[in-house]
């Protein structure tokens, strides 16, 4: 698993905020905190519970809303549903189905994002 940790401006319908977000090409989903959610937007339930394991072996969290927040990375901007994760360590994590759907290359030679044209 490899990581990259970017500033980036993350948007909701009711308000904004610049965040340090963990670009993580382990995670499959992208995640949020819920008291960061709760000040962004709206949020909504997942049809289904989700469970995800922690770094503490035999250790899951569950996982009952989510939210659909723009965001930017200088002038790249992408959208996506972002998890909400009570105990959540980072404000923000990018997982992999962010990265596809929005054809990001994490370049950790240089500690980059970038977007395949």
């Amino acid at each position: 698993m490899a990581v990259i940790i970017k500033r980036i401006r993350i948007v909701g319908a009711f308000d904004e905020e610049q965040v340090d977000a963990l670009f993580d090409s382990g995670a499959t989903y992208s995640c949020i905190r819920p008291d960061l959610a709760c000040r962004l937007g709206e949020t909504e339930p997942l049809r289904e519970p989700m469970d995800f394991g922690t770094a503490k072996e035999g250790e899951t969290v569950r996982a009952t809303e989510s939210i659909t927040l723009s965001s930017y990375i200088g002038e790249y901007y992408f959208y996506d549903e972002f998890i909400i994760i009570p105990g959540l360590s980072e404000q923000v994590i990018i997982g992999a189905a962010t990265l596809q759907k929005w054809r990001m290359i994490l370049d950790f030679e240089r500690d980059e994002v970038s977007f395949a044209s």
